[in-house]
C-alpha cells in the first residue's frame, strides 16, 4: 500500500556521462552511510567507491494515482558518478520495505 514516506525514504537524482537514476535511501541505508543528504552519498562513494541503492520509478497505483515506487537495487559506482542532487517529487512515495 503507498503511502507519504518522504521522511522515512530520502530520494536522490544520481547523474552520470551515460544517463541519471533516481535512488532512495531505506534507514539501513543512511545508518549505513552516516546521513540522509547528498553530502553522505558523496562520502561513502568516495571512501566505499561503491554504493548498493534502491531505484525509483514512477507507476500506477492500484487507484489510478501515479507514485514514486521502489524498482530494483542497483549498484552505483564512484568514478561513473558525476553529480548526486536531492529529488523533489509531487507523488506519493513507496516505502523500500
Amino acid at each position: 500500500m503507498a503511502e507519504d514516506l518522504s521522511r522515512k525514504n530520502s530520494l536522490f537524482k544520481i547523474i552520470t556521462v551515460r544517463d541519471e537514476i533516481v535512488v532512495g535511501l531505506a534507514d539501513a541505508d543512511v545508518l549505513a552511510i552516516g546521513g540522509d543528504d547528498v553530502a553522505a552519498i558523496g562520502r561513502a562513494l568516495v571512501e566505499k567507491r561503491e554504493l548498493t541503492l534502491m531505484r525509483f520509478a514512477v507507476r500506477k497505483a492500484a487507484d489510478g494515482e501515479l507514485e514514486q515506487a521502489p524498482l530494483h537495487r542497483v549498484s552505483i559506482l564512484s568514478h561513473d558518478t558525476l553529480r548526486v542532487e536531492p529529488y523533489q517529487t509531487p507523488l506519493r512515495i513507496v516505502s523500500i520495505g
